[in-house]
């Protein structure tokens, strides 16, 4: 027997308190209570194994056995973890979904110091009460992508740890600095420190094409039906507008968001190594 086969251990009802335990973290109060979160699938798991987060339990189909991508040795001999056969009624308890998926992760919340979004020339997005999972997953995805230094979430916004916002994020939540923490702290803090809060309106006299993106940025981004609530307006010191030429009222807040986080990163002078 190798050293993987002899740390599995099998849980067949979904009534075993550890199941009870880890299906209990789709739910946000045991979430904070236990510091705890679930993922889904084997990308997820991949990123977070390959940013050392503490994973404390793998737990996959017995019926389909341990997806091969995670049986590499790297994997399955290092990490301090449990791993978990389980039948198909613990995976459907501890997913919720109609169809669970061949694996799931438990791992400990992640945990920033604030004082990583204050450094000079960062690019930091800031959410204020954006509610909608998929908007979440996919600005942290954009944020990621254009190579922002971090992401906050304010006050009234979705749960991070929210299944399906962990899930829009495919993997980018483990690939750069994301906090929760009370705006009415944070962004006076910013201002302090020499960084320039910039939200958009449809008053702004700036494009955000002509918007100068290459100092110290804290970009603002509000509720997707009523924009930033009044505290945090009040304190934006600049306001840009996304110029549209067709007859599209708006933009929802997750795709605005990507275009102004892609024209600050070519302002910033990104310069992509492309194959002739």
């Amino acid at each position: 027997m190798n050293n993987f086969q002899s740390k599995q251990i099998y849980i067949g009802s979904p009534q075993n308190e550890r199941v009870k335990q880890w299906a209990s973290l789709l739910d946000k109060k045991y979430r904070d209570r236990a510091n705890q979160f679930i993922i889904e699938g084997v990308h997820l798991i991949q990123e977070a194994l390959k940013a050392e987060a503490n994973v404390t339990y793998i737990v996959f189909d017995e019926e389909r056995g341990l997806p091969h991508e995670l049986k590499e040795d790297s994997y399955t001999s290092t990490k301090q973890m449990e791993w978990v056969s389980a039948s198909k009624a613990v995976m459907a308890k501890c997913t919720g979904t109609d169809s669970p998926p061949p694996v799931f992760a438990v791992l400990d919340k992640l945990s920033y110091c604030e004082d990583t979004l204050l450094k000079e020339h960062a690019l930091v997005v800031v959410l204020d009460g954006v509610r909608d999972p998929g908007n979440v997953g996919t600005i942290i995805r954009s944020a990621d992508a254009a190579g922002a230094d971090a992401v906050v979430l304010g006050k009234g916004c979705v749960d991070l740890y929210n299944p399906k916002t962990v899930r829009s994020t495919m993997g980018s939540l483990f690939h750069l600095p994301i906090l929760e923490g009370e705006l009415s702290e944070l962004l006076p803090r910013a201002k302090a420190s020499g960084a320039t809060l910039v939200g958009t309106s449809l008053q702004a006299n700036h494009s955000c094409y002509s918007y100068d993106w290459k100092g110290t940025t804290w970009l603002l981004m509000g509720n997707e039906s009523e924009g930033l609530s009044p505290a945090v307006r009040e304190q934006l010191d600049e306001a840009v507008i996304i110029p549209m030429a067709g007859r599209a009222e708006s933009l929802n807040v997750a795709m605005a968001t990507t275009i102004l986080l892609f024209e600050a990163l070519r302002q910033r002078g990104y310069s992509p190594k492309i194959n002739s």
